[in-house]
């Protein structure tokens, strides 16, 4: 296999994750991200990635290309290049699958990609009205013209943008659309909260077995990820109220089985053969094989109902079932999100009039889905999910014996979503 062909993946480090305005809310995105990037680099020994990729889905007036300036601040070469990337919640993965597509062994062989979410410090904008009209008296030339311009500010212009995790088109939220696709794939309640109770469990489990230990670095004074639980039950999960749909008596969201709003950043390494040799070797590192990226109609089918679509169609491909797959990393957004993309991958129906693939794909393993947890308990801070769910998986997989297989996805805003195929060599 030519070096070209052949993409490596190996673990990288992360902030510990908090909720918004919690335990990491006095540092920014910089605060979060500069420390990551340091430690990676720190890896390297004197020696340099090829470029770098940061990203980050909150928008900020402050910057345009954040991986450069993060960079900049981390103190790294500034002959390397760095550039942004943005989708959703999927931003750190198709870095990953952008790299991949860039590294070629000659030359170009090892990429930092990464990203974060500083959810406690996103900027409030202006209205466009309101900005262009104080854009103009800022450039106005004289005290008479400014006093001509009050009169040509209206009431109704005069407003602010406020981020939200609605999408711009349907004007819903990520909530709002899952329990549409709940109540489409007729997911229960109380099977959201078993996944959201084993999550917090598994994550608890992951960090008392030292499983974090090596992909996790303090930051601003926190060691370990905020949000898991020790003491949450199904009792607990139960009682909480339905978060989007409070109306109609079948709500089944709730903050207990939705991922929060999250601050936190997170790395990843990418390298062919030869770029695996500047880091050290004692790195988990698994292969990548192929990957999927693509998008449903989004006023026809489910929001987050992508890599139902997209992981049939990579196991087709490779000619492999389901329980080929030893090691399912599956984003949880939502834990009604989860369910639906199980209910259509169980389902030859939907696997043939939907996914088109015409063939039984066999029984979803439960017991191999999210080993360490997910982001119900984790956190999901939206640029750093790719690197922190794909360092996760590395870490697992390279434990597992050669040819062992994973499969990671991501569902996203927009109707998008990503889908990985790695194995450990």
């Amino acid at each position: 296999m030519s070096p070209r062909s052949e993409i490596w993946l190996a673990s990288g480090l992360r902030t510990p994750f908090a909720k918004v305005d919690g335990g990491l809310s006095k540092p920014d995105i910089f605060g979060l991200s500069v420390p990551v990037v340091q430690a990676m680099l720190a890896q390297l020994g004197g020696q340099k990635p090829d470029f770098v990729t940061w990203g980050a889905v909150a928008p900020d007036l402050g910057w345009s290309n954040l991986a450069r300036e993060i960079c900049v601040e981390a103190g790294i070469d500034q002959t390397i290049p760095s550039f942004t990337t943005i989708l959703a919640c999927a931003t750190s993965m198709v870095s990953v699958f952008a790299a991949a597509g860039m590294l070629d062994g000659r030359g170009r062989d090892l990429a930092l990609i990464g990203g974060g979410e500083s959810m406690s410090h996103v900027q409030v904008g202006l209205g466009h009205r309101l900005s262009n009209w104080l854009r103009h008296m800022m450039q106005a030339r004289s005290l008479g013209q400014r006093v001509r311009m009050l009169g040509d500010l209206k009431w109704k212009d005069i407003r602010l943008d406020v981020p939200t995790v609605a999408n711009r088109a349907t004007g819903k939220s990520m909530g709002e659309h899952t329990e549409e696709m709940a109540k489409s794939w007729n997911i229960q309640r109380k099977d959201q909260d078993e996944i959201a109770l084993a999550s917090h469990q598994k994550t608890v489990d992951g960090w008392n077995r030292g499983f974090f230990d090596s992909l996790v670095i303090p930051v601003a004074g926190v060691a370990r990820d905020l949000i898991p639980r020790t003491d949450t039950t199904l009792e607990k999960l139960g009682h909480l109220q339905p978060s989007f749909d409070r109306t109609s008596g079948k709500g089944t969201l709730t903050a207990g089985n939705s991922s929060p709003l999250t601050d936190g950043a997170a790395a990843i390494w990418v390298a062919t053969a030869k770029g695996l040799d500047r880091l050290p070797s004692s790195l988990p590192r698994v292969r990548l094989v192929d990957w999927e990226l693509g998008a449903v109609d989004i006023w026809h089918e489910g929001l987050l109902m992508w890599p139902a679509y997209g992981i049939p169609r990579l196991l087709a491909r490779h000619n492999l079932t389901l329980t080929d797959i030893q090691l399912w990393e599956i984003h949880e957004a939502f834990a009604a999100q989860v369910l639906c993309h199980i209910t259509a991958l169980e389902s030859p129906t939907f696997l043939r009039n939907k996914a088109g693939v015409d063939r039984d794909l066999g029984r979803f393993p439960r017991e191999r889905m999210n080993p360490n947890g997910g982001s119900v308990a984790i956190g999901h801070p939206f640029g750093a999910t790719g690197a922190r769910i794909l360092s996760q998986a590395v870490k697992e997989l390279a434990a597992m014996p050669r040819g062992s297989r994973a499969i990671v996805s991501i569902c996203t805003d927009g109707g998008e979503g990503t889908v990985a195929l790695l194995e450990a060599a």
